[in-house]
């Protein structure tokens, strides 16, 4: 049993806003970090997989919708993904890194003390890419949880970038929102269990530094743009929740 873990999502290949998170007290401390998917899918994809590789078997890789495509694209596939940066971070990826992501688990489940057994998973339990937010209406939760057992009264997402944690149905549903790229608020977001509390977090680093090396050390021909836009945060939550509305079920729902 677990008694602390923090959950890393959507680091998108950000290694500052990752470096930052990871020097947290709490994080150092904790028995387990757990990466809830879209790890490399950034401007950095090469050292942040590297970097999480230092942390050996404390790290726990769960796998995203951007880590599946990512192999995809590397393996000669293709993705319906419009960001470009995705495609050029598949050609960065080594032999070794193509393999880590391909082999990656989804869901994962461990015991966390307070907790019994959390479900930690990118989108929902059952799908890396399906969408729920916090006001997701409640029969469309019972719909997403409903292959889990009844024993498992704890569960961790991520995919929205927005933090979050809500009831469903007697479950906690937890989402600590992105690390890399952040809607709403800039900094690097990430989540505790300890104590059988959760505990949502937020870092702040240097964004103007951390925009000015990653500049410097990425060859992804926009990535001053790329860092402008999703390490300053400019996407509101207002405009993220607008797109990721319609494919959390609830047109199909209103019409029912």
């Amino acid at each position: 049993m677990l008694n602390s873990v923090a959950v890393l999502s959507d680091i998108h290949g950000v290694l500052p806003a990752l470096d930052a998170v990871l020097a947290e007290p709490d994080v150092a401390a904790a028995e387990r970090i757990v990466l809830t998917g879209d790890i490399a899918a950034g401007p950095q994809p090469v050292a942040v997989i590297d970097r999480l590789l230092e942390l050996g078997d404390r790290a726990v890789w769960v796998r995203g919708n951007a880590d599946r495509e990512l192999v995809a694209l590397a393996r000669g596939g293709h993705t319906d993904i419009p960001d470009p940066i995705v495609p050029w971070a598949a050609d960065q990826l080594s032999a070794r890194d193509i393999e880590l992501l391909a082999e990656l688990p989804h869901p994962v489940t461990l015991p966390v003390a307070g907790f019994g057994e959390v479900v930690f998973c990118h989108g929902t339990p059952r799908d890396d890419d399906e969408v729920v937010l916090v006001d997701t209406r409640l029969d469309r939760w019972d719909d997403v949880l409903s292959d889990l057992p009844s024993t498992v009264t704890t569960v961790v997402c991520g995919h929205t970038h927005m933090p979050f944690v809500r009831l469903a149905h007697g479950r906690q549903v937890v989402n600590p929102g992105s690390v890399g790229m952040p809607y709403g608020r800039a900094g690097a977001h990430w989540a505790l269990l300890a104590d059988g509390a959760v505990a949502l977090r937020r870092t702040e680093f240097d964004f103007d530094a951390a925009c000015a090396t990653i500049s410097a050390t990425s060859s992804y021909s926009s990535v001053g743009d790329w860092v402008d836009y999703f390490v300053r945060a400019r996407a509101s939550d207002a405009e993220a929740m607008a797109v990721f509305a319609p494919r959390d079920g609830r047109a199909v729902d209103s019409r029912s």
